[in-house]
């Protein structure tokens, strides 16, 4: 069932999405060669309950960190520990969901360990640019193939592959609602966009073959041909005039993009 956010929830979930941030853009900077993803996950929690938001992954589904830190092959879920030390070339995914005042807000981004390679770069700012590409059709009247296909022809176009195991989805007063965001799709299919929508719309991109396994861990999920991948998403709401407004990235302003 899809739920419709008024305007007063669409705030709530604004002062969520900026809490997030600045706890996102604490953790970025943390990023560097011999850092352990534990000392990442313990920054996070720390700045969450902070500012009295409470860390959604936390215990969820058994889950037992604040943050998804998934490292080069790695699509998502990768669980921080401090037998996990970041080295110069890695390339970091970040995923990190909070609750303030019962509204979540979802984002994560995927960055560099030091110097990494060209092919790593190139990666990276794709993945950001499918994002971009994908949130300009989250508009009143598209359909969720049309946020789907922007994402998989970027990708496909510049020589990597969208996963097809994992999406984005609907968010709001439970980290996962409906509807499920498709990384591929065909244009005009699927649901159409309303508005009061709020969607995690997160391309997971692959330098080579989409298809995944699973650790023993029974959470992290990495390419089989151990491929690296790369991750960016962001909270946004659909509106009823114009594009959407992108929650967990404040002061955000389409006529300046």
């Amino acid at each position: 069932m899809i739920s419709l956010k008024n305007t007063a929830q669409i705030a709530k979930m604004r002062e969520a999405g900026k809490i997030l941030r600045e706890v996102e853009d604490e953790v970025r900077l943390a990023i560097r060669p011999g850092v352990t993803t534990a000392e990442l996950d313990v920054l996070a929690e720390r700045l969450i309950r902070k500012h009295r938001a409470i860390p959604s992954s936390l215990h969820y589904e058994g889950y037992p960190c604040s943050i998804c830190a998934s490292l080069n092959d790695e699509v998502v879920h990768g669980i921080p520990s401090d037998r996990r030390v970041l080295k110069e070339g890695d390339i970091l995914s970040v995923d990190c969901t909070l609750i303030l005042d019962g509204w979540q807000a979802d984002s994560a981004f995927t960055a560099g360990v030091g110097a990494i390679s060209e092919d790593a770069q190139k990666l990276i700012r794709v993945t950001e640019e499918c994002f971009w590409k994908a949130v300009r059709e989250c508009v009143v009247g598209n359909r969720l193939g049309d946020v789907g296909y922007a994402v998989q022809s970027h990708a496909e176009a510049n020589g990597f592959t969208p996963i097809r195991e994992f999406t984005g989805h609907g968010i709001g007063k439970a980290m996962h609602e409906d509807p499920a965001v498709y990384n591929y799709g065909e244009p005009g299919r699927g649901m159409r966009l309303r508005s009061g929508m709020t969607l995690a719309v997160e391309p997971m991109i692959s330098a080579g073959d989409w298809h995944l396994s699973i650790d023993e861990d029974g959470w992290c999920a990495r390419t089989v041909d151990h491929s690296l991948t790369a991750h960016y998403e962001h909270t946004i709401a659909v509106t009823e005039e114009g594009l959407p407004e992108i929650l967990t990235l404040p002061g955000f302003n389409w006529e300046e993009e």
